[in-house]
């Protein structure tokens, strides 16, 4: 399972994930098909070695269910995730472990992925031993250096967790996950759950793991501005499908998907040359998100979208590339966004 650096080190290949709803006895009689939430509805993408992908989307959109199923907690089922050219669905017994070890998660809530009857201490040295990282006789010093990795003081070992503060906790997070040396960290909305004080040491403390381990990071959030700060590029999701994905200024300041361009409008300190705190209405995304047990047909932003036509109902665009590493979703790329009407008017005079 070893990827060489020019490679992918995951492929995600038309990934598909439902939650079965309960089905009544009047829709069983009726005919009706088993309702299901449509978590995950075909994505694809690349994760390169050493670098930091940046996943953002409105909640709901399917972000931290991906983020499960890179890590295995989820099992797809369509479509398969690849890494370093095998599919981890079929990897059992010690490359399972391996594999375990080499992607690990760092979660959301930082006051409820921590044993609260265990010291840091004992909560570090499961992980060590579990997979083998250390001779016993070295698990102490190992632990202190995992903890001055993460900057926190060595007495905190023999301390719980309700003894941290959220930042705190969320450090010792993320040496548990390093404690096996992983290739791969994933972060389902590491800071999301903490003060805007407290956010920014948390992640700056993720760049710098970053470069000093040369890790993958896979950066799941829903706050704009972290995402352009610490992403090489950035997915967008949306009801389930990647609509853009692209290197992260190129799609900061050019979107090529019309929900891209409503998020970043949307974002007050993310409207370029304009007043702090003022809010642009060049592109709104009219109503709310469809629910995902009942998903539009063709685009599934159509429901929402100002520039919406007749193809967008009928047809599902698939991601294609509009500029160099650059992909999007959406069948006004090929016109060019910005002039609604004349992009519309091409279509029915040529269609």
């Amino acid at each position: 399972m070893n990827a060489k650096p020019d490679e992918a080190l995951i492929k995600v290949e038309q990934v598909t994930k439902r939650f079965p709803l309960p089905h009544h006895l009047s829709a069983r009689l009726r005919g009706q098909p088993r309702p299901a939430v449509h978590a995950l509805n075909g994505v694809s993408f690349e994760l390169r070695r050493g670098e930091t992908l940046g996943i953002v989307g409105e909640s709901g959109c399917g972000k931290s269910t991906l983020a499960r199923v890179l890590v295995r907690l989820l099992e797809c089922d369509e479509g398969r995730v690849l890494f370093g050219g095998d599919d981890i669905s079929a990897l059992g017994g010690a490359a399972g472990r391996d594999f375990n070890r080499r992607v690990q998660m760092v979660f959301q809530d930082p006051y409820s992925s921590l044993n609260p009857r265990m010291t840091v201490r004992q909560v570090l040295a499961e992980a060590l031993s579990v997979h083998k990282m250390r001779p016993k006789s070295e698990i102490g010093a190992r632990i202190a250096e995992l903890l001055s990795l993460v900057r926190l003081p060595a007495d905190a070992a023999d301390r719980y967790p309700h003894e941290f503060s959220g930042g705190q906790r969320q450090r010792i997070g993320i040496a548990r996950a390093l404690a096996v040396e992983p290739e791969v960290l994933v972060a389902d909305e590491l800071v999301s759950a903490l003060d805007v004080s407290v956010q920014a040491q948390v992640v700056n403390l993720l760049l710098q793991l970053q470069e000093k381990l040369h890790l993958t990071v896979v950066f799941v959030a829903h706050d704009l501005r972290l995402v352009r700060h610490i992403s090489h590029r950035v997915a967008v999701m949306y009801l389930g499908s990647i609509v853009e994905l692209g290197p992260t200024e190129a799609l900061f300041s050019a979107p090529r998907h019309p929900y891209t361009k409503a998020l970043l409008d949307a974002a007050p300190d993310l409207v370029p040359g304009g007043e702090p705190g003022r809010r642009t209405s060049r592109v709104v995304a009219r109503g709310e998100m469809p629910s995902p047990i009942n998903p539009p047909p063709g685009c599934p932003f159509n429901t929402r979208c100002p520039f919406a036509f007749d193809r967008c109902i009928a047809e599902r665009p698939q991601l294609r590339h509009c500029g160099p590493e650059h992909q999007t979703a959406c069948h006004l790329t090929e016109f060019g966004l910005p002039d609604a009407s004349q992009i519309i008017s091409e279509y029915r005079a040529n269609p």
